[in-house]
């Protein structure tokens, strides 16, 4: 199993995007997301600044993937997806069944993101057929879904990735929630977005954290954690561990699980058993921001500790 880095799903500036994709060049992480996939008119990076990076993160060693918008609305954003297609040396991310047709039609290897609804074997077979290599599951779905994807009688001819670690995309609307919240138009909104370096967090009347707004995007309030997951996961058979960015540390912390499971592989240690005391350290020390429920197919924002669940 690999480590990957999902696109970064806010308004950052450009200075900071830069900085942060230098840290990543750095590390161990083995596949990198590239693109604005929220809100097109997020304009601090033009494609070609996409480009220049995916171009200094393949000199590093790094397997780079454009990502599409998951969400289109206008014949401008259509344009920049194309452009995405046509780029002539990186597979792309199809968030939109439109960038699935484009790429189709293109001949051009993709990778299925987590915003296209994916719910049976079927689906996925066909997707492959148009070109699909890699599909990352929708993350409201569960590690028995999945299992009952894996165990046909057909091996998967596809890759399959998770999201473990990160604030989960729940849901797109064409109404941008954070300029609302400010009280500006749509068309109008001085991409006000940009001052919220991990969205706004919506809570309940009891103050209990609920969601988070990201533009057009809500997310979850709490991260998803997958870490105590990892034995089970490769043992189940997933290709990618997922992490969606939201600071600095979560490079930090794809990097060191990057090299601990390559440390697992290049060794005869049976990961399944040995693998949850190496991850102690990242366990987090309480359930307050954190969330498994998806995957274990309870409500998406319980969690539960590995130690609880019975075998």
């Amino acid at each position: 199993m690999k480590i990957s880095l999902a696109p970064i799903s806010y308004c950052w500036s450009k200075a900071d995007v830069e900085q942060f994709y230098q840290q990543v060049a750095n590390s161990n992480i083995d596949t990198v997301y590239l693109g604005e996939t929220v809100c097109g008119r997020r304009r601090e990076l033009k494609f070609s600044d996409y480009l220049d990076l995916a171009n200094m993160l393949k000199a590093h060693g790094k397997h780079v993937v454009l990502s599409t918008m998951a969400l289109i609305e206008a014949q401008s954003e259509l344009n920049e997806l194309k452009r995405a297609i046509d780029n002539g040396d990186f597979s792309i991310e199809a968030n939109d069944m439109a960038a699935v047709f484009y790429a189709h039609q293109a001949k051009m290897p993709f990778v299925c993101g987590p915003t296209i609804n994916n719910y049976n074997r079927a689906s996925l077979e066909l997707l492959h057929q148009k070109g699909m290599y890699r599909f990352v599951m929708p993350c409201e779905l569960s590690k028995d879904w999945l299992q009952a994807v894996i165990d046909t009688d057909k091996k998967p001819s596809f890759e399959i990735e998770v999201l473990s670690h990160g604030y989960m995309p729940l849901a797109h609307s064409a109404r941008c929630f954070t300029a609302k919240h400010y009280q500006l138009p749509k068309d109008k909104c001085q991409t006000i977005c940009q001052r919220h370096s991990k969205g706004l967090l919506a809570q309940t009347q009891e103050s209990q954290p609920l969601l988070r707004l990201n533009g057009i995007q809500t997310q979850s309030a709490a991260q998803v954690n997958l870490i105590d997951q990892i034995p089970e996961m490769i043992t189940m058979g997933v290709d990618y561990w997922r992490i969606s960015p939201s600071k600095l540390a979560d490079v930090n912390l794809g990097h060191e699980l990057a090299v601990l499971l390559a440390n697992f592989t290049a060794s005869d240690v049976n990961p399944v058993s040995e693998l949850p005391t190496k991850l102690q350290p990242y366990t987090p020390a309480s359930d307050q921001h954190h969330c498994n429920g998806y995957w274990l197919g309870q409500p998406g924002m319980q969690y539960t500790d590995s130690a609880q669940l019975t075998p």
